[in-house]
């Protein structure tokens, strides 16, 4: 197994940091753990999306490796197949293959003669206002989806812990400065782990 490829992550025995790095290696050493008495409540966190990790820690060490090598391998993308020498396709006049889905859209007939007006139809105006959008507030929903990683770590690991409530206010207020300030008193390990997941919340100075 390429552990450089893999998923990074860090687990948790309450709020101390057991292990960090590939998933294989903190799975690890979690399993280690476990066999010297910890607490079967130890969590594992993806180190991105701060989304909780479901590991199998049954049998040996050798067990759990194997479980986990089979469950990533399905999961992992399947790698594209080598083109093959072969005379490019006649297409012939018409729309090309644009991977396009057809899903029902709702609207208000305003919008729908609006959108029949315009040039290509409702169609191609639809994918032009989506497109545009998703440049104009990209940086904004980056921000956005970041601030709901962290929550997420955030909720699991230091919901107990003092002025827990008003960094997370902080969190979704992009108030770099008050975070750093209510989560100064955290335990070390989540506190370090709690503001690097967040870093990527806040809005550049």
């Amino acid at each position: 197994m390429n552990e450089q490829n893999e998923p990074q992550c860090i687990a948790f025995d309450g709020v101390r940091r057991v292990a960090s790095g590939s998933l294989p290696h903190v799975a690890r050493k979690v399993k280690d753990a476990l066999d010297q008495g910890a607490p079967p409540s130890i969590l594992i966190f993806d180190d991105v999306t701060g989304e909780p990790i479901e590991v199998d820690f049954r049998g040996t060490p050798d067990d759990v490796a194997a479980r986990l090598e089979k469950t990533m391998a399905v999961q992992r993308p399947a790698p594209a197949p080598e083109a093959e020498a072969a005379p490019a396709e006649q297409r012939g006049p018409g729309r090309p293959k644009l991977g396009v889905v057809a899903r029902e859209v709702t609207l208000f007939p305003r919008h729908w003669e609006w959108l029949a007006s315009q040039p290509g139809g409702a169609s191609v105006a639809l994918r032009k206002l989506v497109e545009d959008a998703r440049r104009v507030h990209a940086k904004r929903d980056a921000l956005r989806k970041a601030r709901e990683n962290a929550y997420v770590f955030l909720s699991a690991v230091a919901g107990n812990l003092p002025d827990y409530e008003e960094a997370v206010r902080a969190l979704f207020a992009g108030d770099s400065a008050r975070f750093a300030a209510h989560t100064g008193s955290w335990p070390v390990d989540v506190r370090a782990h709690a503001r690097k997941i967040a870093a990527r919340a806040f809005p550049p100075a």
